[in-house]
């Protein structure tokens, strides 16, 4: 049937998206209003790095105590691990629209609770019920895309949802430069989430449920008069029958349509294969390094020698730019290239790109400008006390000042350079504006550095590369290869899989480039990518262009595809015949 009907998929498929803006639009309007749900995602992944800053002007306990201003960012990480896992419930049981309106309304509550908040309790209680709407919406809004989708566009089209996350993320480095000089700033960057939520929550209501849940729970009528809006005259019929011999033979095998046996949902092939591939995918991309990325990139280019906090948060928005970028080459390719080449593709330039990240925060390390004695001593009040201390304080730089912890200590670099011997002093405000009144530059984070425009380089071949693939395949995957029974249940699990590796990665990094250095910790990124690489070889499946009932006929009597840039058309068709 991949071969039949839905050959020419990877040659048409972006043109044919295209002009359903004129040729039925429904279909967009089904799938961008869907997609808000992944701005929604972006949007809060990004914005709570440049509130935070101004949370802690505000409130100095926030400034003080580490822990609280971890609370206040993991919380909404930990309500997206709980929300996902309603979500996979909420979808098969009231369906994949109620599930994106409670999102929505979740969302919307938390994003009024956080702009009126008189406390840091009240913001981490928004930031609970936020993470519980962005987790349910991470795993609903492609579900509910990729339902409504034909075939030969499906990918390009849950790609629309993939875009908007990363939309959503540029988007909110955009809030936090517009408002940096507004009264209440904090207040704006967090509280403007409720705006797009709102927006859902009313597009929503005009639109309908999707046509595969309602033909599960036996409204075939509705389900058909919805199909018709979606399907050409000529595929519509085909699509139901599809879909109905589906329906049919789940309640053959399992004598009723209602119950979902979990123990069964583990022994079922396909199901079991489905969430192989699945949760792997989620799993790996977090942990090949993305959220390192977009959550610490201005910590990453301050440690690579940019000292300018301005200078770090533009150029962090250069990397947003491109993750976006990145997005629009997923919709144009997803449908050509399929979804396993894009991947491996991915995998391969994220591999280079963390290999040159690795030398280039090598290099930094080693290459670290000397702390002069002259300079350090110009000003004895100031001077690092455990450099003083020091038996070989002839041998330290930049680094071994900055490691200096009773108390932390900064480095001014030389007025002849920035790579040139520089001083070390304690590190704290009075310190900084006296380095800065003599037109030098102040680093606590990374040392000067020649190299450092590499960093950007690395980074940004590293998102480049991981957007189109890594970045929007996963859930695409995760859309479309489960069987209808299990779709909603099975998704849930693969986004909580997801979020709770997003979890693991964005509080261990930092504690990494303490303990083992930056560049290694790249490094040991670099090798999970080569893990997820023979992963994606051996366990992922090409679905490009398939009918979602033809992905479970697939999966039942799958072999291994190691030569993914073969088509294999000829295979299904056989399956087809045999079956």
């Amino acid at each position: 049937m991949e071969g039949g009907i839905h050959g020419g998929a990877d040659k048409s498929a972006f043109r044919e998206c295209f002009s359903l803006t004129w040729k039925n639009p429904y279909v967009l309007r089904l799938a961008f209003s869907a997609g808000i749900g992944g701005l929604l995602f972006g949007y809060d992944t990004g914005v709570i790095s440049g509130a935070l800053l101004y949370i802690k002007e505000d409130f100095k306990t926030v400034d003080r105590e580490t822990w609280l201003q971890e609370m206040i960012v993991s919380m909404a990480v930990a309500g997206a691990i709980v929300g996902a896992a309603i979500g996979g419930w909420a979808n098969d049981r009231f369906g994949r629209r109620s599930a994106i309106l409670m999102a929505d309304f979740l969302f919307l509550i938390g994003a009024t609770i956080m702009a009126a908040a008189p406390n840091p309790s009240l913001i981490v209680v928004g930031r609970v019920f936020v993470g519980l709407g962005v987790g349910m919406a991470s795993m609903t809004a492609p579900l509910y895309i990729s339902e409504a989708s034909p075939a030969k566009i499906r990918g390009a089209l849950v790609s629309t949802n993939g875009f908007l996350i990363t939309g959503g993320q540029f988007l909110s480095y955009l809030i936090n430069l517009a408002f940096t000089d507004v009264k209440g700033t904090w207040r704006w960057m967090l509280g403007i989430a409720g705006v797009p939520a709102l927006l859902q929550f009313i597009l929503m209501f005009t639109l309908p449920e999707s046509p595969r849940w309602l033909y599960r729970k036996g409204r075939e009528e509705e389900a058909r008069a919805i199909m018709r809006r979606i399907y050409s005259a000529e595929d519509v019929e085909q699509e139901i029958g599809a879909l109905k011999d589906s329906v049919e033979s789940e309640i053959l095998e399992e004598g009723s349509s209602e119950k979902i046996n979990m123990i069964k949902l583990c022994k079922t092939k396909t199901v079991r294969r489905g969430l192989i591939a699945g949760v792997g995918l989620q799993v790996f991309q977090q942990f090949v390094g993305i959220n390192t990325v977009m959550y610490y990139s201005p910590t990453i280019f301050q440690l690579a020698g940019f000292a300018s906090n301005r200078t770090a948060i533009l150029l962090s928005l250069v990397t947003a730019g491109l993750n976006a970028f990145g997005s629009i080459i997923s919709i144009y390719l997803i449908d050509r290239a399929g979804r396993k080449k894009l991947l491996i593709i991915s995998l391969l330039g994220v591999i280079v790109s963390l290999g040159l990240l690795t030398g280039v925060f090598y290099e930094v390390t080693t290459h670290a400008p000397a702390v002069s004695s002259l300079e350090t001593h110009r000003f004895n009040n100031f001077t690092c006390p455990d450099y003083n201390s020091s038996v070989k304080a002839q041998s330290w730089d930049c680094m071994t000042c900055l490691k200096a912890s009773s108390p932390s200590c900064g480095f001014c670099s030389s007025p002849s350079g920035k790579v040139h011997p520089g001083a070390c002093w304690v590190s704290n405000d009075s310190v900084k504006d006296l380095c800065h009144n003599e037109n030098r530059l102040w680093y606590t984070k990374g040392c000067p550095s020649n190299f450092g425009w590499f960093a950007l380089l690395g980074l940004g071949l590293y998102i480049i590369f991981f957007s189109p693939g890594m970045g929007t395949v996963p859930w695409i995957v995760n859309s479309e290869i489960y069987p209808l029974r299990f779709r909603g249940i099975c998704g849930g699990i693969a986004a909580t899989a997801n979020w709770i590796s997003n979890l693991i990665v964005a509080q261990s990094f930092l504690s990494l480039t303490e303990a083992i250095g930056t560049s290694w910790t790249f490094l040991m990124f670099g090798v999970i990518s080569v893990i997820a690489l023979l992963f994606v070889v051996v366990c992922v499946p090409e679905t490009k262009g398939m009918p979602m009932e033809e992905i479970e006929k697939m999966l039942e009597g799958r072999s291994l595809h190691l030569k993914f840039w073969k088509k294999r058309s000829h295979l299904v068709e056989k399956g087809n015949q045999t079956a």
